[in-house]
């Protein structure tokens, strides 16, 4: 008699993740649908009153005003020259931040000397509001384009020194002893090696940089005048304008993403060897 060999029979176990309904719902209909809800919810509350019309407009009065924004600039009006002057803010003070923020981060990662003597003040700095260095800026710079853009390249200058800090820590000591064995100096080590693999960490902070510089920008003008996006949201606002107020909001919203999708481009460009969960699939 043979014996009968039972191992082949039993059931095999083949794990999977569950995913859930909300995690299958396409993007587009995902935020579609979220647009959709909100504007209802934000229709029902103006229709019982809950909120003064004064305080929260309607929707379709926004946006008409929406509408009339979008044809003032089309049609090259005052709004457009006042969206110029808030873009050449916003990139100017990028541009400075980029600058300050990486060489910055290179002696903090780089150095003894940056990581204890450097550090513990631009972390001091850091934790200030910054709306109140805004008076020094005007004082120092005065009330045209400079100050605003100092105030927003002063915002978004410490997210670049750390995300920059922190890429150069990323390379392991294996790969650095190796480099140190091949005859490398410090600046190939750095520009070879360090750098490429601190990428990811490094674009971080760009991306938290550019929502960052937006804000310094428009607080700027809010606090210390100018001829910007800013001070018509200034002027509507004491004019008890609302719709005007979320139309203009709404667009500067839309140069904030622009901004940051640009930022998350590039690092598609130059990391697609990294897969980013933050950011990844907003550009997509």
């Amino acid at each position: 008699m043979t014996a009968i060999d039972n191992t082949d029979q039993r059931p095999e176990t083949i794990w999977s993740e569950h995913v859930s309904f909300m995690d299958r719902i396409p993007r587009t209909i995902a935020m579609g649908g979220l647009l959709v809800g909100f504007v209802a919810l934000w229709q029902l509350i103006y229709a019982i009153g809950v909120v003064s019309p004064i305080i929260l407009p309607g929707p379709w009065e926004t946006g008409a005003d929406i509408v009339f924004v979008g044809k003032n600039l089309l049609s090259g009006g005052y709004m457009l020259t006042a969206l110029w002057i808030t873009i050449k803010e916003v990139i100017f003070g990028f541009a400075i931040a980029i600058t300050i923020g990486f060489l910055l981060g290179v002696l903090v990662g780089e150095t003894t000397f940056g990581e204890r003597a450097v550090l513990p003040y631009l972390v001091a700095i850091d934790t200030m509001p910054k709306v109140a260095f805004a008076p020094l800026f005007l004082a120092w710079l005065g009330f045209g384009i400079a100050s605003k853009v100092a105030l927003a390249a002063f915002i978004a200058t410490f997210p670049i020194v750390v995300g920059t800090a922190a890429g150069l820590y990323v390379a392991d000591e294996n790969a650095r002893m190796l480099f140190k064995t091949m005859g490398a100096s410090r600046f190939q080590t750095l520009f070879k090696m360090k750098l490429p693999l601190g990428l990811p960490q490094i674009f971080t902070g760009l991306k938290i940089a550019a929502v960052g510089v937006m804000a310094g920008a428009i607080t700027g003008e809010f606090l210390g005048g100018g001829k910007g996006f800013g001070e018509l949201i200034r002027v509507a606002s004491s004019q008890l304008n609302t719709p005007r107020v979320f139309s203009l909001i709404i667009f500067l919203s839309l140069l904030g993403l622009t901004l940051f999708w640009s930022v998350v481009w590039l690092e598609k460009k130059l990391v697609f060897w990294h897969k980013s969960s933050v950011s990844g699939g907003i550009g997509t």
